[in-house]
């Protein structure tokens, strides 16, 4: 690497770091422990050492409201899975996102339209103890569930904060998922409550939910209550959705006492508009948000996070490494199906004002959301990888065509940001601008690896790893590297893992999913490597996951749906390294005799379309004779992927086909 590549994009000015809530951090950690520290390696170095020291001085400095006694910390922070974390407190997640109750602006939600709706942080209160007191006449208990079905808008987030003000345990997907990628997930965890809207916009149309969720709550016996939100009208037809599902349609003036089939989310709020916010407290390690594996061996597995590791984590990344302040107006393109919608409410705790929006990022325009950064005057800008690099090649400049004067950290995530991205933002949109590019999972609904408002930016890299977590990067015998390639990894346990997967009695779904590779060590699937500067860059999945547009897509997800045709035997996907992304490849074994022409080539993209999302279709289907298979049967993404890179393929002796490897070698279809 010459001296130029490793000079800084950006550099932070010394009143931004003296400003930074990171700083003040330090001088409180230098107050509390009579420490010295001056520098972000050695308060990392503090972080992961004084494990008990560090996540107390995080809880206080935060202040996050809880009762009973913070000591002790942690029982055994060495101990893979099993930590047990604060369990001398009690405490309640939606009440510290609502902890401000006055007149500042709490939600903003925006869509396509150009509609804008918004709450005060005391409108935000008052509709989550009312859609609260509703769901608790319903006989909503702690510990059961509330799914949504929801686009990105304010209600959904009512909805979350409503249910986990109960106890009960919140789950959210996106309403562009199938029926049976809605029922993969939801199916497992049996909700009591579905929220739900009559539908999206996306690229200017608009779509109708109401017969998916019909079909889905066919199948969801164990649902009590129906929520519909009013989104794309204002007084949707309720007896679409309880035709052919049995349900029974009720309005506000209905006895609340009778537990209701279908209601409108607007009457709902009706059964109880004064109701005082009641918050049940619960034990740190209470459920908080079930969350889903992209499903790569099968259906997808059911994440549970704690209402505890998720807040304190949340609070350490927003306040600390992305230094989010009352007075921000953050904002993150994201859907409910992805686990940056989770990250991105919690800044609710900091008092700031969270912006949504619902609808294609592209839509009318490629700038929209550069309008939309602008119109609301957002100092927090997160999006996608791919959406940078996307803005890059449609010749868009902020820096001439907007006015961003508020903006000053701008997060990318979902996959690795490309050098010529880097490059972009600090030439063609803002050249003081934090970039912070970011990556963790929906596993630990977090980060390992993060911005920072004291650090430079340099080129292809994440600023640093977080606070607290022990991230390093493993050989093949499990040994750290710097300056090498290898597994990322996590050594010592911290607050945000999962408490375990649902339905998983003995743990060992849990254990095969992170801690087979190395024992007592957390392998996070990341192929990454730690720099001289202490950043960290991320090169990819390294295990079969698809991550095209940096959103997660197991293959199996897009088996079960090929596999359904006539015509296919078996198929297999990979994701190709493409123009700064990854794109899907389907490899497809037709019946004897049979050829992919342009019809079937469409009917499977449409199969899959019809019942997962836009990006499980792939971008080439490709007709092999043969795919390869492990000698238990299994077939074998990780080796044709490797083929299509040219990469080598180890250990083909556990093959029992390694000749049909000789299929996917050198595919003209491939290079274009």
């Amino acid at each position: 690497m010459t001296t130029a590549a490793k000079m800084p994009l950006w550099q932070p000015s010394a009143e931004r770091i003296d400003d930074s809530n990171m700083t003040r951090f330090i001088r409180f950690i230098n107050e509390r422990f009579a420490l010295t520290l001056t520098s972000y390696p050695e308060l990392h170095d503090f972080s992961v050492q004084r494990t008990h020291d560090f996540w107390r001085s995080v809880w206080e400095f935060c202040g996050i409201r809880a009762t009973g006694d913070l000591d002790p910390v942690v029982d055994d922070a060495s101990r893979m899975p099993g930590a047990q974390w604060f369990s001398g407190v009690k405490l309640n997640f939606a009440q510290n996102l609502l902890r401000f109750n006055d007149e500042r602006i709490a939600l903003v939600a925006r869509d396509e339209t150009s509609d804008r709706t918004s709450w005060t942080f005391f409108q935000l209160n008052r509709d989550v103890a009312a859609l609260a007191g509703y769901l608790r006449a319903q006989g909503l208990q702690p510990g059961d569930r509330v799914a949504a079905f929801m686009p990105n808008i304010g209600e959904t987030v009512i909805a979350m904060l409503a249910a986990t003000s109960i106890g009960a345990v919140f789950s959210s997907c996106s309403p562009d998922f199938g029926t049976s990628g809605v029922l993969d997930r939801f199916g497992q965890i049996e909700p009591k409550v579905l929220i739900c809207s009559d539908g999206y916009r996306y690229g200017g149309k608009v779509l109708s939910s109401l017969d998916k969720m019909r079909a889905v709550l066919a199948k969801l016996p164990s649902v009590t209550c129906v929520i519909l939100v009013g989104y794309l009208t204002e007084n949707p037809d309720l007896s679409a959705l309880s035709a052919n599902a049995d349900l029974s349609v009720v309005s506000a003036s209905a006895d609340s006492s009778v537990a209701p089939s279908v209601i409108l989310y607007s009457d709902a709020l009706k059964f109880a508009p004064a109701q005082a916010a009641q918050f049940y407290a619960a034990p740190f390690a209470h459920p908080l948000y079930i969350m889903y594996s992209s499903g790569t061996t099968g259906v997808p597995k059911c994440i549970v996070h704690s209402s505890g590791g998720t807040l304190i984590q949340h609070l350490k990344e927003l306040v600390l490494h992305t230094d989010v302040k009352r007075e921000d107006h953050v904002f993150y393109y994201t859907t409910c199906g992805w686990m940056m919608w989770n990250w991105m409410v919690s800044t609710l705790a900091v008092g700031a004002t969270l912006v949504l929006f619902d609808g294609s990022p592209t839509h009318p325009t490629p700038d929209a959301l550069w309008d939309l950064v602008e119109s609301e005057k957002i100092s927090v800008f997160g999006t996608s990888a791919k959406w940078i690099s996307a803005s890059e090649k449609a010749g868009i400049k902020p820096m001439l065509s907007h006015k961003l004067a508020a903006l000053r950290t701008l997060l990318s995530t979902g996959s690795p940001l490309s050098d010529d991205s880097f490059e972009y933002v600090y030439r063609d949109v803002k050249q003081r601008v934090l970039l912070a590019s970011i990556s963790g999972g929906t596993d630990i609904v977090s980060c390992f690896a993060l911005g920072n408002p004291m650090l430079p930016v340099y080129r292809g890299e994440l600023q640093c790893r977080g606070l607290g977590m022990k991230v390093e990067v493993l050989d093949d015998d499990g040994k750290p590297v710097l300056g090498q390639k290898g597994e990322l990894a996590c050594t010592r346990a911290f607050p945000s893992m999962p408490i375990r997967f649902w339905n998983d009695a003995n743990g060992a779904k849990y254990q095969s999913a992170y801690f087979e590779k190395f024992p007592n060590i957390w392998c996070h699937g990341d192929h990454a490597e730690i720099t001289e500067h202490g950043g960290v860059i991320i090169y990819g999945r390294s295990d079969a996951t698809l991550n095209p547009g940096g959103v997660r897509i197991g293959t199996a997800e897009i088996y079960r749906q090929v596999e359904k045709l006539d015509e296919v035997l078996e198929c297999l996907a990979v994701g190709q390294e493409w123009q700064d992304d990854v794109r899907v490849i389907l490899f497809v074994r037709l019946r004897d005799a049979l050829v992919l022409d342009q019809d079937l080539t469409q009917k499977i993209k449409a199969t899959i379309r019809a019942d997962t999302t836009p990006r499980h279709v792939p971008a080439k289907v490709i007709q092999v004779p043969e795919l390869p298979r492990t000698r238990s049967g299994k077939i074998t993404e990780l080796a044709v992927r490797n083929v299509i890179h040219r990469l080598p393929v180890q250990n083909t002796d556990a093959l029992a086909n390694p000749e049909s490897l000789a299929h996917f070698a050198d595919l003209a279809a491939l290079r274009s």
